[in-house]
């Protein structure tokens, strides 16, 4: 087989977290094994319709979108839009986002304050929304692809956890995105990590941790990175890696959109099931009427990859 190119593993990535997101949202905050088990695929369930995207796909969509129309990363305008989303009463948004968007407090200050206030601020929320980000920035080298992660993190989740699994994220996509190995990648990455946060990453990244291990329930940064990163090690293809972090249970759709992501950009978007970019859609609440279905998300990570690489 022909190794994919690099724009096959970019659109992996961006499709690869959104089908991932659609296939896990019907079984969030379920046991584990329940897919494997019922062996639904794409048929909805939990309020959301089949193939349907969550907060996960659309926020990642926004970041998308406003790094392309304003020609770089400008940290209003994201926030901006991440505001205009949280009007539009989106099915599903994580209680430490909605609190920040809706303080009334400014882009730079919000999630800060949130922090200072709830001592707690180390969510998914942030690597959900990442694959976008990671094509784009993907030329520029690592640490400027995981700078940009921190801040674009920085604009909800104001404890540095976040920022730094987001920047990690960035990272390893990156690696996938040149044919490299992100899992060979790791020690170098865990290089660049903020000290103060390093061992911790270390542990659950490391090639014998497995989710059993996990402290904390998979929404919270370490063990959704630690898990989507297990979920790449220990399969051999795409849909085996999204197929493992669904069955994980807990908070499926996000860590398998961080799976998806991961392992779209290493196996391509050939890799990715028709069957389930077929149903695949991405309403955007509070702009319109707006959906994004797969073509359009092939065309979105084409242009980030040409728009980053300029």
């Amino acid at each position: 087989m022909t190794a994919p190119t690099r724009l096959d593993r970019a659109v992996g990535a961006v499709l690869g977290s959104a089908a991932g997101d659609a296939l896990g949202a019907p079984y969030e905050f379920g046991p584990a094994g329940q897919l494997g088990a019922r062996g639904e695929e794409m048929r909805g369930g939990g309020g959301w319709d089949p193939g349907e995207a969550t907060d996960d796909t659309q926020m990642a969509v926004l970041v998308a979108e406003s790094l392309l129309e304003r020609g770089g990363l400008e940290l209003p305008d994201v926030f901006g839009r991440f505001q205009r989303w949280a009007a539009g009463q989106p099915k599903d948004i994580g209680l430490q986002t909605e609190a920040v968007l809706t303080s009334g407090d400014s882009w730079d200050l919000a999630a800060a304050l949130h922090f200072q206030i709830n001592a707690r601020a180390a969510g998914n929320g942030c690597l959900m929304r990442a694959s976008g980000s990671a094509v784009y920035f993907s030329a520029a080298g690592r640490q400027a692809t995981m700078d940009a992660a921190r801040r674009i993190a920085a604009l909800t989740h104001g404890d540095q956890a976040a920022w730094e699994g987001t920047a990690i994220l960035h990272e390893l996509v990156r690696v996938a995105l040149d044919g490299a190995d992100p899992l060979a990648a790791l020690p170098a990455t865990l290089d660049a990590v903020h000290p103060d946060h390093r061992g911790r990453y270390a542990q659950v990244l490391a090639p014998d941790w497995h989710p059993g291990l996990a402290t904390e329930f998979n929404g919270a940064v370490w063990p959704c990175l630690g898990s989507a990163v297990w979920a790449l090690r220990t399969t051999s293809g795409f849909a085996q890696a999204v197929r493992a972090a669904v069955d994980l249970g807990g908070d499926t759709d996000t860590v398998a959109a961080v799976t998806g992501a991961l392992a779209g950009a290493r196996y391509g978007q050939g890799a990715v099931p028709p069957p389930w970019t077929e149903r695949l859609h991405v309403p955007l609440p509070g702009f319109g009427e707006r959906v994004l279905y797969a073509d359009d998300l092939r065309a979105l990570a084409q242009r980030l990859l040409e728009a980053g690489s300029r």
